[in-house]
């Protein structure tokens, strides 16, 4: 282990409504995300709640700050949009792990971050959001009322809280499931490996690799690290951050996660809601994990719903691409390049870009 693995940790844990209105800050994403992969493909929604349960009460107890557990964005886009198989998501998620583990315990993630600069991952976040809105299409398309409802139940929702908006339009869709299809009685996700089938190395796995890599070590890593001492006085090294994503995807996609990170975004969603100890963490793996139980009751989800909230997700990656980057216009190229391609030629085309602009 690197002399990076001491660290210095947050607040530890307190009890007050912050940490219970905390918990659902990087929910924001993650239940639409989850839903959809639950919903569009052979993924286990159960497994899948499950795994985000306990990995939130793991870092919640391990570090003491309201760390946040998010999937990995692109292999999640790219399994929802169907340009990457369930059994390509594994072998991606795996290998992801291995790769994140190693260069956590050798301290080699400032290596590994000088080949893809700032735009690069800025354009990869936009590309996976328009493959996202491409993919709500087809689900709007086979109830276009029910989706301009939703669309207008969105609208209304972000003019008092943009962050609601997802979590809104999601009940919505669970109690309509629940009206439709019933509430089911209670089951725990079985304990096996590889609930929904094994991993299967393609080259869909390694383009959707290369892209989740890209985006894992500059926002799940170096921007929450940054993130981590801005807000909770918690030095805690990107390589530190690594390591802790390497062993949770070693550990959990085998029992049926999806590929899982960190994220900034997750993280200033916590404090925004209230969060400030690693209890809000506890709440939430309780949250998840209930939900776990009880996942049979969005079976009956409506499609083009679910087309609604994959949008907001897209608009929320977007909003984040756009404004965290002063080059624009080639964030856009990028994502444009993607959906005409795909993202793997997308982000070896911009990291090229990036290694030749000088």
């Amino acid at each position: 282990m690197p002399p990076e693995a001491a660290f210095r940790t947050g607040r530890g844990f307190s009890f007050d409504a912050g940490e219970v209105t905390g918990a659902i800050g990087d929910s924001v994403t993650v239940l639409p995300l989850v839903v959809a992969l639950g919903l569009l493909t052979p993924a286990s929604l159960p497994h899948l709640l499950a795994g985000f349960g306990v990995f939130q009460v793991i870092w919640g107890l391990y570090y003491g700050v309201p760390l946040s557990v998010e999937p990995m964005k692109a292999l999640a886009g790219l399994a929802i949009a169907g340009t990457l198989s369930h059994g390509g998501l594994v072998a991606a998620g795996l290998v992801a792990g291995g790769v994140l583990l190693v260069a956590g315990r050798t301290g080699s993630l400032s290596w590994i971050q000088q080949f893809v600069g700032e735009p690069v991952v800025r354009g990869v976040q936009f590309a996976v959001a328009c493959l996202l809105v491409v993919a709500a299409v087809d689900l709007v398309a086979g109830s276009v009322g029910i989706a301009a409802a939703g669309a207008g139940l969105a609208l209304v929702v972000a003019l008092v809280s943009r962050n609601a908006v997802a979590l809104v339009v999601l009940a919505v869709g669970a109690v309509w499931a629940a009206t439709a299809g019933g509430i089911p009685a209670p089951a725990a996700p079985s304990l096996e490996l590889f609930p929904a089938g094994g991993p299967t190395l393609s080259v869909g796995a390694i383009e959707g690799l290369l892209a989740q890599l890209a985006m894992t070590v500059g926002n799940a890593a170096v921007a929450t690290s940054l993130l981590l001492s801005d807000l909770y006085d918690a030095e805690i090294s990107p390589d530190r951050l690594a390591d802790s994503m390497g062993a949770m995807n070693l550990a959990a996609v085998p029992l049926g996660a999806v590929p899982m990170c960190h994220g900034s975004g997750g993280l200033a969603g916590k404090h925004a809601f209230g969060a400030r100890t690693g209890t809000a963490n506890l709440v939430a793996g309780g949250f998840y994990a209930g939900l776990a139980l009880v996942a049979g009751l969005l079976a009956a989800f409506p499609m083009a719903l679910l087309g609604v909230l994959l949008v907001v997700v897209a608009a929320s990656l977007s909003r984040v691409a756009f404004t965290k980057t002063d080059r624009r216009l080639f964030v856009a190229g990028v994502g444009g390049l993607a959906v005409v391609t795909n993202v793997a030629v997308a982000f070896v085309a911009a990291t090229l870009w990036w290694q030749l602009r000088g």
